[in-house]
């Protein structure tokens, strides 16, 4: 029970800022006594901390506590189908450094070399003293790599070797802290839940835009992952394709579209993997593929609605913010012309972490495993 209401007590203050040992007691009908103990303990470990008392009521002045940005450090590794990302979080999920490799194809043993030297120069550029504070390591990766050799343009005996590895085993070996799995959309689906800008997400379908396109859903205020961990998969969704035929909605909505469109023009793609944050030198192109890409999202949208009534749709990924709020708007566009009778159609969003979203996710996998509590709780409510 101390352990709960340990938790339960870092995730309130975690999801309102600060709060005074009153209203702690107050949210969550513990005696005014017990929360003050497990304060104190919490306060011993360094993961929250002291403001300044308010005063001007009657009493004793109210003094808030708050998160300690230094009580625990959290690193995150996303594995994409053309590049790899390692972050190192702070305690408010403040992003401390970052490091990105790029490749045509991910292999096995590049994955692993490249965690073991961002381990060693991330936890090295902490201070001694914080060094024991790092939490935990999370893994956003796609499930079954070896199935998308077509699409990733990747020789069959490279892709091949994901068959045999069990990237959390590989990785645990190499740190001393706990390692954890997850789908990489599910994980940026969990970073805007948990991170983003928009607020009162309860119910929500979530796309985001990478290499391949993936996606989550929320229910509820938490993640749905499903009975297999792919819930809100979206890749393999039916829509509509060329010449009116049914495609898998990744032919529509994913970079890969892009990169082949570019690499027709005898252009270089790589500043799609390079730079995410800045795309140049295909405007046109990218235009074309906005048009694709929105066509596509339209169509499971509404698709999805029928099924779930979601209160928001969320468009984010591995591109430009300007590309992003284009793809949203054109999304909007499309959906509107579709018949739909007996649907309400979700508000449709822009994201608001952008291509961190993946590691970001990654990286909050142990956070919310060792100190936090239920996204309802979080928010304050009962």
């Amino acid at each position: 029970m101390r352990a709960y209401n340990e938790r339960l007590v870092l995730s309130l203050v975690y999801g309102h800022g600060n709060l005074a040992k009153s209203d702690i007691a107050r949210m969550t009908g513990l005696s005014a006594q017990t929360v003050s103990v497990i304060m104190r303990a919490l306060e011993a470990e360094d993961l929250i901390v002291r403001g300044k008392p308010v005063r001007g009521k009657v009493g004793q002045p109210s003094v808030p506590m708050s998160i300690n940005p230094d009580g625990a450090y959290f690193i995150g590794l996303k594995v994409g189908r053309r590049s790899a990302e390692l972050i190192l979080l702070d305690f408010l999920g403040e992003p401390k450094s970052t490091l990105r490799v790029s490749y045509p194809w991910p292999v096995p043993e590049q994955i692993i070399d490249f965690v073991r030297g961002g381990l060693q120069s991330m936890t090295g550029a902490l201070a001694p003293e914080l060094r024991d504070r790092v939490a935990g390591f999370g893994i956003a990766a796609p499930f079954q790599l070896w199935n998308w050799t077509e699409q990733a343009d990747a020789p069959r005996e490279e892709m091949d070797k994901w068959r045999d590895v069990d990237l959390r085993a590989m990785i645990a070996q190499l740190c001393e802290f706990p390692v954890y799995l997850q789908n990489d959309a599910t994980a940026a689906c969990s970073a805007e839940l948990v991170f983003g800008r928009h607020q009162g997400l309860r119910d929500f379908l979530y796309f985001y835009i990478g290499t391949f396109v993936g996606g989550g859903v929320v229910l509820n205020g938490s993640v749905y992952s499903g009975r297999s961990g792919n819930a809100g998969a979206i890749g393999p969704l039916p829509v509509i394709g060329p010449e009116g035929k049914p495609v898998q909605l990744i032919e529509r909505a994913s970079i890969m579209t892009l990169e082949r469109m570019i690499r027709a023009r005898n252009l270089d793609p790589s500043p799609l993997w390079n730079s995410p944050e800045h795309w140049s030198g295909f405007e046109d192109l990218a235009t074309e593929w906005i048009r694709v890409v929105a066509r596509g999202l339209a169509h499971a949208i509404v698709s999805a609605s029928a099924v779930i009534d979601f209160e928001q749709a969320i468009i984010d990924g591995g591109l430009p913010a300007g590309i992003r709020d284009r793809i949203v708007e054109e999304t909007r566009r499309e959906a509107a012309g579709f018949d739909l009778q007996g649907l309400v159609l979700p508000a449709i969003l822009p994201g608001t972490i952008g291509p961190l979203a993946r590691s970001l996710g990654a990286a909050s996998l142990p956070l919310f495993d060792k100190y936090l509590i239920d996204r309802n709780m979080l928010l304050g409510e009962s």
